[in-house]
């Protein structure tokens, strides 16, 4: 596909942010078509350094929460100063996905790129943790890196290059992610599917000089990549 949108990012201070396959990218695939409201408010979560939230704000119109354990607030405030954007359009604040410091119904969508796979395998996940801090009738947006089909019971060497047996265990297929969100009483499952972006967000990864980027090219060069794939989630919660 194109991403007139994610174009405009494509710089390389801006891409030395990404800690993983390109996430605007995906995030432009993901939200084609979305039903977040104009001007709703937005949680990122799992943002990283927060090139995902700038992409919401500045794209979007959206007032964003940029919600994320590993990173420095300050250090994304500035960042987010510096990309021109008013402190009252993303906040940033330190958050575990399981235990998040927000009012219940709080957001009216919640967007995740590259990150739920992380948090999100737990099938009580959704209904205890993350649904209570959505509006009724609110929208999620998942992005996550999967396997074109379960293969951890026979793991292909080409992935083993690079990622060990417990690091490709956060890595499932579509029948997986059905699976896990069905089981919540308080969401609606509008759409579990393969996303177009894979091998291009892939491309801007592997061009990072990054050890993590150095480190997963050796699966990628050998061909690991005929296994993955990203899939989109796109949840409501029942009103």
């Amino acid at each position: 596909m194109k991403y007139p949108r994610s174009q405009k990012y494509d710089t390389p201070e801006l891409m030395g942010k990404i800690m993983g396959p390109n996430p605007v990218k995906l995030e432009e695939e993901l939200l084609l078509g979305h039903r977040i409201p104009a001007g709703a408010t937005v949680c990122d979560l799992g943002s990283g350094q927060g090139l995902t939230s700038v992409f919401l704000a500045k794209e979007y119109g959206f007032t964003v929460y940029a919600a994320d354990l590993w990173s420095d607030p300050e250090e994304n405030r500035r960042f987010f100063r510096e990309m021109g954007i008013p402190d009252d359009r993303i906040i940033p604040v330190k958050a575990d996905a399981t235990a998040l410091p927000f009012p219940e119904e709080f957001f009216d969508a919640v967007v995740s790129t590259d990150s739920y796979n992380y948090f999100g395998r737990d099938p009580a996940f959704l209904d205890s943790k993350l649904l209570p801090f959505v509006k009724k009738g609110g929208y999620l947006y998942i992005a996550v890196p999967g396997m074109k089909r379960d293969c951890h019971d026979c793991l292909p060497p080409e992935l083993l290059l690079s990622w060990t047996p417990e690091q490709l265990d956060y890595l499932h297929d579509v029948t997986y992610w059905k699976n896990i969100v069905s089981q919540s009483r308080q969401a609606e499952v509008v759409s579990v599917e393969e996303m177009e972006s894979n091998e291009e967000v892939w491309a801007d990864w592997l061009r990072q000089e990054n050890e993590y980027a150095v480190g997963d090219r050796k699966a990628m060069e050998a061909g690991g990549g005929k296994y993955l794939n990203f899939i989109a989630i796109v949840l409501r919660k029942k009103g």
